[in-house]
């Protein structure tokens, strides 16, 4: 086909406006399309792909001369001989010199590459840490920053292999932080489902890795289960030196089941003296953040012993809003290390009991010395029980059979607090209660309406 139909630039710039042409050839699909109003001209290259036809834009004059259309012409005309569309290749070139402007601009500004590892990551906890409570976001962020990012951040998410993040992992586990490697895994895990699937990965190594990595020695609070022992622990904070708030705080402890959180942060109006009740908000619980927002709250059914410490606090802060106010700062609740600090000043070591292993004592003694069903005792743990159909029980169930349970939990701890230790409740059979027929797996006891053992044999 003709080409270079165009005599010189001088043709070119001897176009004036008003000119009644539409175009100049060129020949072979490369002409100048002329501008009626006088701006400026467009090269343009019409050409065929798999029988198609396209046009392609190759500049404007005169930023682009007849010599340099040709050229460009002549490029796309080589990409056709080789099978391969020009518009299409350019579509190709301006996407990759973008992505190269990104990665420049996101390098300035000290931010991971788009689809590696860490700008994944950080691209998933966005889209979950609402769902979260700050601290444990702060958690799952940390570890990820600290652990992980160090060593796989900068990789593209799809080319993380198995041995490469296992590598990863036994790096934390040399520290012997097993259960942190455990969490890391975890998180990583889920933050590479999450790039399969947002299209940056294709597969995720990290379900294959659990059992490569070796299993951490589960931790519990330490805490006194012997009635003897527990006496003294009693006996010893009723004689503790301290301030009014400390020492309610030290009798309330072992008699509440609460978490240290839970109840350092106590405020009065939250409690119910003359209905002997306490609701402790959701907000404050040890839930997810939904139920943190919508739950309900704990309710504490209040023993005589527990009302009688709050009435004596109460005339000490009563006039404010915390219940356990701090030293310095009365408008603000008193430190998370104010009860261990006190067992650790009685001479009780932190490997033998913590303020928190007291709800370790009171589940372990209200079921094996004092008979009560442990769903009445995780209900008042808050824990989340699940029955055969996983659903969760409601954590303000079996209020009435708590407060009784209290009672007697709090009757307990002055029986030991005496020095009296009381033989193990039995549990006997009740008349009123008709036993089922034994089958192969139906349970063998039963529960009373306070939550105590009856024997079915």
């Amino acid at each position: 086909m003709a080409r270079n139909l165009i005599p010189s630039e001088a043709t070119v710039r001897a176009v004036k406006p008003g000119d009644p042409r539409s175009r100049l050839s060129d020949g072979d699909g490369l002409f100048l399309l002329l501008s009626a109003k006088g701006g400026s001209h467009a090269w343009r290259l019409d050409y065929r792909y798999q029988g198609k036809r396209n046009t392609l834009s190759l500049g404007t004059y005169p930023d682009t001369s007849l010599a340099l259309a040709r050229r460009k012409a002549d490029a796309a005309r080589k990409l056709l001989a080789e099978g391969f569309d020009p518009s299409r290749q350019r579509k190709i070139e301006r996407q990759m010199a973008a992505k190269e402007r990104e990665v420049a601009a996101r390098q300035e500004q000290g931010l991971p590459a788009v689809g590696t590892f860490e700008a994944v990551a950080r691209e998933w906890f966005a889209v979950r840490r609402d769902g979260w409570s700050k601290s444990y976001g702060d958690r799952v962020i940390g570890r990820l920053e600290a652990d992980v990012f160090p060593y796989i951040g900068r990789v593209p998410a799809g080319d993380i292999t198995g041995p490469q993040l296992l590598e990863v992992m036994r790096r934390i586990e040399a520290r012997g932080v097993i259960e942190t490697a455990h969490r890391a895994l975890q998180d990583s895990g889920q933050v590479l489902r999450y790039a399969v699937a947002t299209g940056h990965a294709r597969w995720n190594p990290a379900g294959d890795l659990k059992d490569a990595l070796r299993q951490p020695n589960p931790r519990h609070f330490p805490a006194i289960v012997e009635p003897k022992r527990l006496g003294e622990l009693l006996r010893a904070m009723d004689n503790y030196t301290a301030t009014p708030v400390v020492r309610a705080a030290l009798k309330l402890a072992p008699m509440l089941l609460l978490r240290p959180g839970e109840l350092r942060f106590a405020e009065w109006p939250e409690i119910d003296l003359d209905a002997a009740l306490w609701s402790v908000p959701a907000a404050r619980m040890k839930r997810e953040l939904r139920q943190k927002v919508n739950g309900t709250p704990h309710l504490v059914p209040l023993p005589r012993q527990a009302i009688a410490v709050f009435r004596d606090l109460h005339a000490l802060t009563g006039q404010g809003k915390m219940v356990f106010r701090g030293e310095r700062h009365h408008d603000r609740a008193m430190s998370e290390n104010t009860v261990n600090a006190a067992l650790r000043a009685m001479g009780f070591s932190a490997d033998e009991v913590t303020g928190h292993g007291f709800r370790a004592t009171a589940r372990t003694m209200l079921h094996e010395r004092l008979g009560y069903s442990p769903d009445v005792i995780e209900a008042q743990l808050a824990h989340t029980v699940r029955d055969s159909l996983g659903r969760a029980y409601n954590r303000t169930e079996f209020v009435e059979q708590r407060r009784e349970m209290l009672q007697t939990w709090a009757d307990y701890l002055d029986q030991l607090r005496g020095g009296k230790e009381m033989p193990l409740r039995k549990r006997k059979r009740q008349a009123a209660h008709k036993c089922p027929e034994p089958t192969a797996t139906l349970a063998s006891s039963l529960y009373d309406d306070h939550g105590m053992y009856i024997l079915c044999t």
